[in-house]
């Protein structure tokens, strides 16, 4: 008898095995699938979303109280801007202490708390490891400029004055474009990139190495699902510091991006932490060259996951000159440098940029829906990741402050202090910060129609901006045709639609100066994607061979057909097709 049984187990076992070799669906066997490659990933300036305590400043809390609302967008991960302890010069990207909760936003027991919700809900959570620099008020800077034996000096670059000054670095914040700050307890400069308060920690030294990787584990150990990298691409230097030519500053990418030894880092840290888990990473910038993206996140080098560009940041900063040719060449060339091999991340806004429909569409009343509603589209139909900024789903705009009094933002401030000392023109500042400001896009989330949008019930940090009686989400969920219903009819569009993620992509009519329209191709399945970026009606054609067949998503309440392969686009019409 227990032969016999014997015998059964091992039968049960065999036909087991051979039924969990099921065949592979196409798309399986076609790509290589990871979740991070079809996740929606949603950011959140914590600063900015939903106050419970009545401070001004969101917290912790508030978001913990909107996970529902977070989880009927549909979206898969949650990128979380810094929260851990700073003195708050950079709105949080000066940490003081990487292992605490800033106090105005919560505590520990929050976190936890938060963490788990999400969880629950079956959502993610990335966080900001912002480690090319800390805080002046972090402890290993207290004790690296106290003596210049202290055991953590070489934390951080400093440059002995008995040397002379060093060669020129520029930086981003300062308000002398100077990233040398001179400190005369002991004689020397310490480097800076960013603000001042900002002092670039020195990756050359491994024991500041391994302290970043005990961070990333601690964090990791709680549960948290990955890492977006703060001016990553900076950490490594050239510790001699030679001398750049004249102007560096205008490609500084070229400059300060992937310095020496950044790979063997990176690699380091695969090695002692990333392959220890299943995460997401993407460093914030890819370089200068597609070279550099690829060295970063092809996965047979094992280091990163994605690539984070910001070619397609640095277009349009001008609201006269918003040329469609060359948004794109942009997003075509990208695409196509990475057809074959590693993974791109699709964006059109962040906490570092303007409101996505005021700098990419069209934000006056009359079309700001319908032009957030089309970039949408754009957003989550092309292939890589796709990153969405709070408050865009709701088609929030940029509130555009009249006086440098209204801002808040350390970069906009300063260079304000800098062109005040050196007699420039501060009016013609102030206008071209209403469109390009950062604070643009950090204005607290509008949530409903009372005072200050619902979002505090005391005086918040920065401005509401004034349009939120209009544009909150309590307008927008009653209604069906809002950006906010549509936002969650594209999310799940997506999730259905492996060729989205997957697919080929293949630009139609690259000419066009009006229209972006592409196709995306995966096996058998093959989807027609028309944008017109335009506030114009236009007539588009598709190439002759191409068939148009039903329209499954149009951002307008009626679409539109192909009638001998054309059709009229009203203003910012964003239609998506079958291919016959």
């Amino acid at each position: 008898m227990k032969k016999n049984i014997s015998w059964l187990i091992i039968l049960l076992l065999v036909l087991s095995a051979v039924c969990c070799q099921c065949p592979k669906s196409d798309v399986e066997r076609s790509v290589d699938r990871k979740w991070w490659k079809e996740a929606v990933v949603y950011q959140i300036y914590p600063r900015s979303f939903k106050d419970t305590d009545g401070d001004g400043v969101g917290d912790l809390k508030g978001i913990i109280e909107k996970l529902d609302y977070i989880k009927s967008l549909g979206i898969d991960v949650i990128w979380l801007n810094p929260i851990y302890s700073s003195p708050n010069d950079d709105n949080g990207y000066d940490i003081s202490d990487y292992r605490n909760i800033m106090a105005e936003f919560g505590t520990m027991e929050d976190f936890d708390s938060l963490l788990a919700g999400m969880h629950d809900r079956g959502i993610k959570l990335v966080m900001d490891l912002v480690v090319n620099h800390s805080s002046d008020e972090h402890e290993w800077f207290r004790q690296s400029r106290s003596s210049r034996d202290n055991p953590y000096r070489d934390y951080y670059h400093w440059w002995s004055a008995e040397k002379g000054k060093p060669n020129y670095r520029w930086s981003f914040f300062d308000e002398n474009s100077d990233a040398w700050r001179y400190d005369s307890t002991t004689n020397a400069y310490y480097l800076h990139y960013f603000s001042r308060k900002q002092p670039d920690l020195n990756w050359e030294n491994p024991q500041v190495r391994q302290e970043v990787y005990a961070i990333m584990k601690f964090w990791l150990d709680k549960g948290i699902d990955g890492f977006r990298m703060d001016a990553f691409q900076f950490i490594a230097k050239d510790t001699t510091f030679p001398a750049f030519p004249e102007g560096f500053e205008k490609q500084v990418i070229k400059y300060y991006g992937m310095g020496p030894h950044i790979h063997d880092y990176l690699k380091e840290m695969h090695d002692s932490v990333l392959s220890k888990y299943d995460v997401l990473t993407v460093s914030e910038g890819a370089g200068s060259t597609f070279e550099d993206a690829h060295n970063l996140v092809d996965a047979d080098r094992k280091e990163l996951s994605m690539a984070y560009h910001f070619e397609g940041m640095d277009i349009w900063n001008n609201p006269e000159n918003k040329d469609l040719l060359e948004f794109k060449k942009v997003y075509t060339r990208w695409d196509s440098a990475f057809a074959d091999k590693g993974w791109l991340s699709i964006f059109l806004a962040n906490h570092d940029v303007p409101r996505m429909v005021s700098k990419f569409g069209n934000d006056s009343p009359e079309f700001r829906a319908v032009s957030s509603k089309m970039l949408t589209t754009f957003i989550l139909t092309m292939r890589g990741t796709s990153y969405y900024y709070n408050g865009d789903e709701i088609g929030m705009t940029n509130i555009g402050f009249d006086s440098i009094g209204d801002y808040r933002d350390v970069a906009a401030l300063n260079e304000y202090q800098r062109l005040q000392r050196q007699g420039g023109n501060l009016d013609s500042l102030v206008e071209r910060l209403k469109f390009i400001s950062r604070d643009n896009c950090r204005t607290p989330f509008q949530w409903d129609t009372t005072a200050n949008a619902g979002f505090t019930t005391g005086t918040p940090w920065i401005q509401v901006n004034p349009n939120y009686k209009t544009v909150n989400v309590a307008v927008e969920e009653g209604d069906p045709n809002s950006c906010l219903s549509y936002f969650r009819k594209m999310v799940k569009l997506r999730k259905e639609s492996p060729v989205l993620v997957y697919g080929r992509y293949e630009i139609i009519d690259p000419e066009n100066k009006q229209v972006y329209a592409y196709s995306r191709t995966l096996n058998d399945e093959k989807l027609l994607v028309v944008l017109n970026f335009s506030q114009d009606t236009v007539d588009f054609q598709l190439p002759e061979g191409m068939k148009a067949e039903e329209e499954i998503s149009c951002n307008l309440e009626t679409g539109g057909e192909f009638i001998n392969g054309q059709i009229t686009l009203k203003p910012y019409q964003a239609s998506v097709y079958r291919l016959d």
